[in-house]
């Protein structure tokens, strides 16, 4: 196992990193986005991931399992106020993501990241992200650091980040996760989806939360022809959401310091993203529900890809 720091050698082509326990294999990008890139089961590809990895880091392109930093989701407005600090953001920057509509989401781009590795070995990964290059603190003025583990055993691969606020001042929590998962050789019409019963956030056309929810019942039917881009919120400890079909179920726990969620989706595409957030979409502009860590504190979010079987899912519920 290496325990040395390393960073990205800027233009140089992203080192990858393999894990390997059971029927599953990970590959991640420790100084390039900490971008998950592949995750199989018996050599099964269960993420989206382009061939042209280049292509997506230029167009800002949300692939695999990426990290949405320093806010996930939308934001109504191109600028918001936390903490007595203001900021403007451009919506043209190449450091920022916009959506069809021109508004912001999803936070810097995964390839602007230049994550440091701490460990890796056979099932681990650790990278650290110092968050104090300027163009970073135009987005989002607070320096702290952010660390990110993950760890594959036989049955699912855990995700943990932690925001450190070690740079002597409070620092807001916003970030998400967009994992974007498939049932490999099977229609997407033909995937059952299990939702736990939750709030469901209200959107106005931009798809932006209007600060209005609504129940939400328990689903566990086809995913079929159901379009999905929305947010919810937990309301009990059931927080796990899945697909199941063809023998195989792709679950996403949602364990600790992740009491939101967003699903994308799209009927025209073979994937479904079930993704944990710390808060909800346009947290930063409205500052509802968002948490805020106290200068020497520490925020941790963990959610865990778990693989298994059918009537493993079936037994579970």
């Amino acid at each position: 196992m290496s325990t040395t720091a390393r960073r990205a050698v800027p233009g140089g082509a992203p080192r990858t990193h393999m894990m390997r326990a059971g029927d599953l294999s990970a590959t991640f990008l420790p100084e390039y986005g900490m971008l998950g890139t592949s995750l199989t089961h018996r050599r099964e590809e269960l993420l989206r991931f382009p061939a042209d990895i280049d292509r997506a880091a230029r167009d800002g392109t949300s692939i695999g399992i990426p990290l949405n930093y320093p806010y996930a989701n939308r934001l109504r407005t191109p600028g918001y106020s936390v903490l007595g600090r203001r900021v403007e953001l451009d919506p043209g920057s190449d450091w920022l993501i916009t959506d069809w509509n021109g508004t912001l989401l999803h936070g810097v781009r995964w390839a602007r990241l230049e994550w440091e590795e701490q460990e890796a070995g056979d099932t681990v990964l650790a990278s650290r992200l110092c968050w104090d290059r300027p163009e970073m603190l135009a987005v989002f003025p607070f320096l702290h650091t952010v660390s990110m583990r993950v760890a594959l055993d036989g049955d699912g691969l855990t995700v943990e980040t932690t925001v450190h606020a070690d740079r002597g001042e409070d620092v807001p929590v916003s970030f998400g996760f967009h994992p974007y998962i498939a049932l490999p050789g099977l229609p997407r019409e033909r995937w059952r989806l299990t939702l736990p019963r939750m709030q469901a956030m209200v959107l106005d056309e931009l798809l932006l939360p209007i600060g209005e929810r609504e129940d939400f019942p328990a689903y566990d039917h086809r995913l079929a022809d159901l379009d999905f881009d929305h947010g919810f919120a937990f309301t009990t400890h059931e927080r796990r959401m899945a697909i199941a079909g063809a023998g195989r179920r792709i679950a996403v726990e949602f364990l600790e310091g992740f009491p939101f969620a967003q699903i994308y989706a799209p009927p025209a595409h073979d994937y479904i993203s079930l993704e944990p957030m710390t808060a909800p979409a346009n947290a930063l502009v409205t500052g509802e529900d968002l948490p805020i860590v106290r200068a020497g504190g520490s925020y941790r979010g963990v959610f865990r890809i778990a693989v298994g079987t059918e009537d493993e899912g079936r037994r579970v519920h």
